[in-house]
C-alpha cells in the first residue's frame, strides 16, 4: 500500500501549527495548533476533520492547557494528539513531513529534501530571517528525532520569487557589499502567491502559463506579486518581510533615512528601531488596531484616526497595483487572498476605485456577496477579471512535499 499522507509543520518562535493531509484526495485529516511554548499556560488545540477510515460527518475538537516547556514537548504533543485519533507519526500511511521554512536565500529555489547540509545552510541564513529560520530549524530537528527514517522536506517562502529578474531583485547599492552580506530582494508568502496565481488561472479556465496575475496577499502580513505566465517577476517584500505594503504592525516602504534620523536625533538603538518598524507601525501604529474588521467599524462610526489608517493602507495598495500593471504590461486577473483580501469587501472596492481606465472594477453586489471558494467579483465582461481566491498554503506545502518524495505530479 502506497503511503499518501503528509504532515505539514509550521514552527514559529512560540507556536507550532500543523495539518495532516491525505494526498490521494487532498483531504484534511487533522489540524491543530500548539501555542505559548515555553510558558506555563501553553495551549493545545486539535481538530479531527476526517477519521482514519474516512469522513465521520463532523469535526471534533479537543483543547487543553498546561506547560509546554519547549518545541520538543510541542512536537511530542502533536504526535500524541494524532495518535489518539489513529493517525500517529508511526503510521505506514505517512509518506513525509513538509516544513514551512521562511528564508531559502538564493540557493533554495525548489522544495528540498532535508539533510545535514540543508540544515546548515538554513542556519547560515538565519541572520536575514532571525525571527523565523531558527524556529523553523527547531521544528525540523525535533521532527527528525521523532521520525529519523521519514523523508523531511523544506518548502521555502522565498522560492516562488526566485524567478524575479536581477533588475527586480537587486537593490541599487554597492554590488560587492550587497553580495557579501546577501542583500537583495527575496520576497515572502511564496507558497500563497504560487497557489493563488495558479488557482486564479484555473478560475478563468486557462493554463497558468497563459495568464498574467497580480496577487494581493492581504493578512496581518501583506504582500503583492506580479506573476507572468506562472513565474513571479516582481514582489513587494524584500530582504525581509518589512518592505512593501502597509501591514498590521509593519510599516512597509519608508525612506531608509528614517532609520538614521531616529537613531541620530531620536536616540533610538538599532533594536528599538527594529521593534518600532516591525511591531509598532503599520495599522496598529497609525490607529491602535491591526484588525481590519475593527478598523472598518471605527471608520463607520466616524473615527478619524481609523479613517486615515484605512486611507493610507489603501493608497499604498493601489500604488502597487498600478506599478505591477506597468511591470506586466497586460493583466488578466487581480486576485485578492488571505484574511483581509478574502473577507473585506470595503478594502477590495477601495483598492480598485478609480482604476476603471485600466479595466479594473468590482461589481458591488458580487463583491459584497458571501462565498467560501474562488469567485469572480468583477462586472460581467470586464477587460480584467477581479477575483477572490482563498489561499491554502498548507495544501501547497503538502503537494510539493508529496510530489518530491513520490514523483507523483500534483496539480492544484
Amino acid at each position: 500500500m502506497t503511503a499518501t499522507r503528509v504532515l505539514v509543520l509550521n514552527t514559529g518562535s512560540s507556536s507550532v501549527k500543523y495539518q495532516l493531509l491525505d494526498m490521494s484526495d487532498r483531504s484534511r485529516l487533522a489540524v491543530g495548533l500548539v501555542e505559548r511554548i515555553g510558558e506555563r499556560n501553553g495551549r493545545i488545540r486539535h481538530t479531527l476533520v476526517h477519521g482514519p477510515d474516512g469522513p465521520d460527518g463532523s469535526a471534533r475538537t479537543r483543547e487543553s492547557t498546561g506547560p509546554v516547556p519547549d518545541h520538543g514537548a510541542a512536537l511530542e504533543a502533536v504526535a500524541e494528539e494524532l495518535s489518539r485519533d489513529g493517525l500517529g507519526l508511526d503510521s505506514p500511511d505517512l509518506a513525509a513531513i513538509g516544513h514551512r521554512v521562511v528564508h531559502g536565500g538564493k540557493r533554495f529555489t525548489e522544495p528540498t529534501l532535508i539533510d545535514t547540509a540543508v540544515v546548515d545552510e538554513i542556519e547560515r541564513l538565519s541572520p536575514v530571517a532571525p525571527l523565523h529560520n531558527p524556529a523553523n530549524l527547531t521544528g525540523i530537528r525535533t521532527a527528525q528525532k521523532l521520525r529519523p527514517d521519514l523523508p523531511q522536506v523544506a518548502v521555502f517562502d522565498t522560492a516562488f520569487h526566485a524567478t524575479m529578474p536581477e533588475a527586480a531583485a537587486r537593490y541599487a547599492i554597492d554590488v560587492e557589499t550587497a553580495d557579501r552580506h546577501r542583500v537583495r530582494r527575496y520576497g515572502f508568502h511564496g507558497t500563497s502567491h504560487a497557489f493563488v496565481s495558479r488557482a486564479a488561472a484555473e478560475l478563468l479556465g486557462r493554463e497558468p502559463s497563459e495568464v498574467n496575475v497580480i496577487v494581493l496577499h492581504l493578512g496581518n502580513g501583506a504582500s503583492a506579486s506580479a506573476v507572468r505566465g506562472g513565474r513571479c517577476v516582481e514582489t513587494s517584500m524584500g530582504l525581509t518581510p518589512l518592505e512593501g505594503l502597509v501591514m498590521g504592525t509593519r510599516s512597509g516602504d519608508l525612506d531608509p533615512a528614517v532609520v538614521f534620523h531616529l537613531m541620530r536625533v531620536g536616540g533610538m538603538t538599532a533594536d528599538e528601531v527594529d521593534e518600532l518598524l516591525n511591531k509598532r507601525s503599520g495599522l496598529v501604529g497609525l490607529c491602535g488596531d491591526n484588525d481590519m474588521r475593527e478598523i472598518r467599524r471605527r471608520v463607520d462610526e466616524g473615527d478619524e484616526a481609523a479613517a486615515l489608517a484605512f486611507d493610507i493602507y489603501v493608497h499604498r495598495l493601489r500604488k502597487y497595483i498600478g506599478a505591477y500593471y506597468a511591470v506586466l504590461g497586460t493583466v488578466d486577473v487581480v486576485a485578492f487572498t488571505a484574511g483581509v483580501g478574502e473577507n473585506s469587501a470595503p478594502v477590495r472596492a477601495a483598492a480598485l476605485a478609480g482604476l476603471e481606465g485600466l479595466g479594473l472594477a468590482v461589481d458591488e453586489e458580487l463583491n459584497r456577496a458571501p462565498g467560501d471558494g474562488p469567485r469572480l467579483i468583477s462586472p460581467p465582461g470586464a477587460p480584467v477579471a477581479v477575483a477572490v481566491v482563498p489561499t491554502d498554503e498548507e495544501l501547497e506545502i503538502a503537494a510539493r512535499t508529496y510530489e518530491l518524495v513520490t514523483g507523483v505530479r500534483q496539480t492544484l
